[in-house]
């Protein structure tokens, strides 16, 4: 083949499984965000994945971890479809065999989601039907006019009908992405949390006292927005599941198994509560961890209709995507805030953060406790049965370890001779902050102003002036909970139960 050809082969190949995607994707649009080929297939490569691989997105990439592997998978299909494109236009049937296979692996996929209905099949099948398609008219097309494998003829086409089929594929791949995008965003989901009213607090959260947020610029907020708060899950695909089609299933060692939907919920007396949530995958000095005013309903309440059996200790709670969390039963009921949340920061709660309904358990890492857009709640034990990240070696249990940041200075900053204002955030959840201390070099430690404590449920501000002297310097700190124990210097990796270590940084006075 001379170069021109192999040139429309590849172009084939990407064209023929853009359309191919962007059809299933309308497709999926009618049917279900779940029945998508192409997130199907990242959520089903996220679910198998080993563990070292999904702590490696999380700390290389963080909150962008999905958006990584999209990119990802996009780099990798068109590699994929550009070989796919020249095998076919040298050795048909190969190249519409591996683009059929991309329908194969897309079917299968979506159907091992834990929604999954027969029709989850449909738009990856029809995506590998149009790509083969497509793949083998514009294959034809790049043939030599004269004999078959005579490859000094020109092609059946001209470069500019070519050109002008491709480009019309692309026009309509575009069309069907963008209606797709459209139908998806639409939803009733969307609409509906726009317009829900959230129940009055029965039990308000208490108002913040004066000094609870020191108001020194540079310093995290005492209470983090809903959009700066961060995101970790392993949901690819933002779920979409309205409060009509809501329910909680309740099973398991119980008394009596319960159904709550969200009416049911709605008849029960809201609880309004400020609480720190905090990633088991926050490094030392990392921003994993967020603020917010939640409103709910005490999970130890609804558990308690069910009635649990005394040799119980695990709740296993199952998102709507699958994913499953394993709680200790004494977190849920020992009278912490352990709750059902509906309301984050005065609104619903926002779709990537588990509307209609998620939890949280004050004092546990997210990993065991946090469940989004949960449905099902078993009462187990925890040598019967395993959550998501347990069984990839992580910890049962994840109490959240003791932590200080620095939020100010910056890192590598340079600040002139003198009162130097050093601050940050400390977090001790269900047991609170007794004191923060910051240390320069080798010196020795000072203790730090703490702000006014809101609960032991929420992060700590404080801060100290340090009188600087010229040169490069690092600033250390730690912090003691309300039991005494202060945190430990040694430097201990974020998994499998959390990361301990002082946080540093380095500056230059001068």
């Amino acid at each position: 083949m001379d170069r021109e050809k192999y040139v429309r082969a590849a172009i084939s190949g990407v064209a023929a499984t853009g359309v191919g995607l962007a059809v299933g994707e309308l497709v999926a649009a009618a049917i279900s965000p779940f029945a998508s080929p192409y997130r199907a297939v990242g959520a089903f490569l996220v679910d198998h994945s080993p563990a070292w691989a999904r702590e490696f997105a999380i700390e290389r990439f963080g909150t962008a971890d999905k958006t990584a592997l999209l990119v990802g998978m996009a780099i990798g299909i068109l590699l994929i479809t550009v070989a796919a494109g020249v095998l076919q236009a040298r050795r048909p049937p190969l190249g519409a065999l591996v683009v059929a296979c991309f329908g194969a692996v897309g079917v299968v996929a979506a159907m091992t989601r834990p929604t999954a209905h027969l029709t989850y099949a449909i738009p990856s099948v029809v995506a590998g039907v149009v790509a083969v398609i497509v793949l083998v008219v514009l294959c034809r097309g790049g043939r030599s006019a004269t004999t078959e494998g005579d490859e000094t003829g020109k092609p059946e086409w001209s470069r500019r009908k070519f050109v002008g089929v491709v480009g019309l594929l692309v026009v309509a791949a575009g069309a069907a992405a963008v209606v797709a995008r459209q139908v998806a965003e639409a939803g009733g989901v969307l609409r509906e949390r726009a317009r829900l009213r959230l129940p009055t607090a029965a039990s308000p959260s208490p108002a913040i006292p004066n000094g609870t947020d020191v108001a020194i610029p540079g310093v995290t907020p005492f209470q983090t927005t809903n959009a700066a708060f961060y995101r970790i899950d392993t949901a690819l695909q933002v779920p979409q599941l309205s409060t009509d089609d809501w329910q909680l299933h309740v099973h398991g060692m119980v008394d009596e198994e319960l159904t709550l939907t969200w009416d049911d919920l709605m008849d029960i007396p809201a609880v309004e509560r400020i609480i720190t949530l905090t990633c088991v995958s926050n490094e030392v000095g990392g921003d994993l961890a967020g603020n917010a005013r939640w409103l709910g309903y005490p999970m130890r309440d609804i558990l308690s209709r069910a009635g649990i059996r005394p040799d119980a200790d695990m709740l296993l709670s199952t998102s709507v995507d699958g994913w499953t969390s394993g709680t200790p039963l004494s977190a849920v009921t020992d009278g912490r805030d352990a709750l059902l949340v509906v309301g984050m920061n005065g609104e619903p709660l926002p779709l990537e953060h588990g509307y209609p309904v998620r939890q949280v358990v004050p004092g546990l890492y997210g990993f065991v406790s946090a469940c989004k857009w949960v449905i099902d709640w078993e009462i187990t034990r925890f040598d019967r049965a395993s959550a998501y990240w347990t069984k990839r070696g992580w910890g049962e249990q994840a109490p959240i370890k003791t932590a200080s940041r620095i939020d100010r200075p910056a890192p590598l900053s340079t600040s002139p001779p003198g009162p130097v204002v050093v601050a940050g955030t400390a977090w001790a959840q269900h047991r609170g902050i007794r004191a923060v201390e910051v240390r320069v070099d080798d010196g020795p430690w000072q203790k730090a102003t703490l702000a006014t404590q809101y609960s032991t449920d929420t992060w700590r501000q404080w801060h100290w002036t340090w009188d600087a002297t010229p040169g490069q310097h690092t600033l250390y700190c730690r912090a003691t909970d309300a039991t005494g124990a202060v945190q430990p210097e040694r430097r201990v990796a974020p998994i499998p139960d959390g990361a301990t270590g002082w946080h540093s940084r380095v500056l230059r006075i001068g």
